[in-house]
């Protein structure tokens, strides 16, 4: 029986010949997620509104770590209204309280994708260096910090206005006792669209607050998903996110000679990594090319 890994290059080889009509990548990229046994939700569309793909948009996820976005949006707002500057050196301590009940815990450098901030526990480390840790390096340690300092209501409250109408950020991440009890961050396909194309356009913050999260997003350092599925040195500012048996990437895409794109993929239910970045990445292969 031919592998899942046949599939997704056979189907690629299929559709790489021309552009696909709007029914037809539909149809491929359910084609992928079945043969990979995930569960996908995807929002695709053009800053010009000109091309447009929904599946499952609205079905929510387990936000992971892009729900790190919003934050940055707020933190950014809250430097241009003058309550936090990126230069302000925060203590950095590495014990926060549940949203549970309040009680203390730590996050684990072993599980985190950024293990050397742990080494400046106790000294003061500024706002900057959280935030692109955040994003870049998607460090724990950086965004419970960054949510101690912000609020994850006000992010959240900031990510509902920007049109992510049904996103929850509730709280930071290796909360155990909240994830137990089902208080986790949620998102949708569409959410997360919304607020990269909020970014995009300049909606989110100034423009020069939008230029500055842009250049930190081009900066990510994971890139096996929809960076995966582009031509070589293709721009794409985006945030990955990952829990077991959940893998997300949210994108704002550069392709040359074209108008940019969003396209945001959230998947769950493929333990392997490897085939859940595989698929995402052959995703993003079929939206690219699918442009016209």
């Amino acid at each position: 029986m031919p592998s899942v890994r046949f599939w997704l290059v056979f189907v690629w080889a299929l559709t790489a010949q021309s552009a696909l009509e709007p029914a037809a990548l539909r149809d491929r990229v359910l084609s992928l997620a079945h043969a990979s046994g995930a569960e996908v939700a995807v929002a695709f569309r053009t800053v010009d509104g000109r091309q447009e793909l929904l599946i499952d948009p609205d079905k929510p996820f387990h936000a992971a770590s892009t729900m790190k976005v919003p934050v940055m949006i707020e933190l950014f707002r809250q430097v241009e209204r003058r309550s936090l500057r990126m230069d302000q050196p925060i203590l950095l301590v590495n014990q926060f309280a549940s949203l549970l009940d309040g009680s203390p815990f730590s996050v684990d450098a072993r599980d985190d994708s950024d293990s050397s901030l742990y080494a400046k526990v106790g000294e003061r480390v500024p706002v900057r260096e959280l935030l692109e840790r955040m994003i870049d390096r998607s460090s724990n340690l950086a965004t419970n910090a960054l949510i101690a300092i912000v609020g994850a209501e006000r992010a959240n409250a900031t990510a509902h206005t920007l049109g992510a109408k049904n996103i929850k950020v509730l709280r930071g991440v290796e909360d155990q006792k909240a994830y137990d009890a089902g208080m986790n961050n949620q998102t949708s396909a569409r959410d997360l669209a919304a607020l990269l194309l909020a970014i995009e356009t300049n909606r989110a913050a100034s423009t020069a607050s939008c230029d500055d999260m842009r250049r930190i997003l081009l900066r990510q350092e994971f890139n096996d998903e929809i960076p995966a599925g582009l031509p070589p040195g293709t721009p794409v500012a985006h945030k990955t996110g990952s829990i077991t048996a959940v893998r997300h990437d949210a994108a704002i895409v550069y392709p040359k000679g074209r108008k940019p794109y969003v396209l945001v993929i959230l998947t769950r239910g493929v333990r392997d990594e490897k085939v859940a970045s595989a698929l995402m990445a052959d995703i993003s292969r079929l939206v690219y090319e699918a442009l016209r």
